[in-house]
């Protein structure tokens, strides 16, 4: 099974022939995220599927008993192929950040105050600290901190946004960012949603959940890794863009 990224779909089917040396049509694909353009040439995405070569009916007893042996194996290391590409990635683009995080920290900190400032908004002094690594954590508190969560959330996750897509292409970093405690309350609301989903996965093995908007898709998936390391657990995006995650057993495609 491989992970294949590009800018099409043809041109992903193509690579994946390519990487097994046969035709499309003896590959088992499935599209993890269809390409789109973005907003002026801007936030686009690649097409990304996973790819597995059909297995013959002359080897596939042959092959069921490398299966087993594999299976074993995945279960040790916990990682499936598609997991260690994105850790693999992950790492390639924390290398690439020329600036520490802890100057990082300063300028964003820095940087985040002015832009309030000119704003009319009266908000305590920005709480900008390394969450880890990879993570700058960012905290808004004062008497109008609850006009930037918006109703539903939306301006929350408009700012939040915004600030992602600077932080990350600017730094190559992550952000968590906390306004007078909605984010806390989200994380406790999708842990209350994530009780059934884990009584679904324990009597069934498998499961998917319901749409999951903005931040909440990243706070499930973080928690339904660290509950099921074993498992494969993964976001998927609908056509329309909407996000949801699955959670399936190893070797499943």
């Amino acid at each position: 099974m491989k992970k294949i990224e590009a800018k099409t779909l043809q041109e992903a089917y193509t690579k994946a022939a390519d990487e097994f040396n046969c035709s499309v049509t003896e590959l088992v694909i499935e599209v993890v995220q269809y390409p789109s353009s973005g907003f002026l040439g801007l936030f686009g995405k690649k097409a990304i599927i996973v790819a597995t070569k059909k297995i013959s009916y002359d080897t596939k007893n042959n092959e069921e008993e490398k299966e087993v042996s594999n299976k074993a194996k995945t279960k040790e290391n916990t990682l499936t192929d598609t997991q260690e590409n994105i850790i693999k990635h992950e790492e390639d683009v924390q290398s690439e950040v020329k600036v520490a995080i802890e100057d990082a920290v300063n300028e964003i900190r820095k940087d985040i105050n002015d832009m309030f400032k000119k704003a009319c908004f009266d908000i305590e002094d920005i709480v900008v600290n390394a969450y880890d690594e990879q993570t700058v954590y960012i905290e808004i508190n004062g008497n109008d901190a609850a006009l930037l969560i918006g109703k539903e959330g939306y301006r929350y996750k408009a700012l939040s946004y915004m600030l992602f897509n600077w932080i990350n292409l600017k730094y190559g970093l992550q952000i968590r960012l906390e306004i007078a405690e909605f984010l806390k309350n989200q994380e406790e609301a999708v842990r209350r949603y994530l009780e059934g989903v884990k009584d679904e996965i324990d009597s069934y093995g498998r499961t998917q959940t319901k749409i999951l908007d903005g931040v909440l898709v990243q706070i499930a998936l973080r928690e339904l890794r660290n509950a099921y390391p074993d498992k494969y657990v993964a976001i998927r995006t609908t056509r329309d863009g909407l996000k949801y995650i699955i959670v399936n057993d190893y070797n499943t495609y």
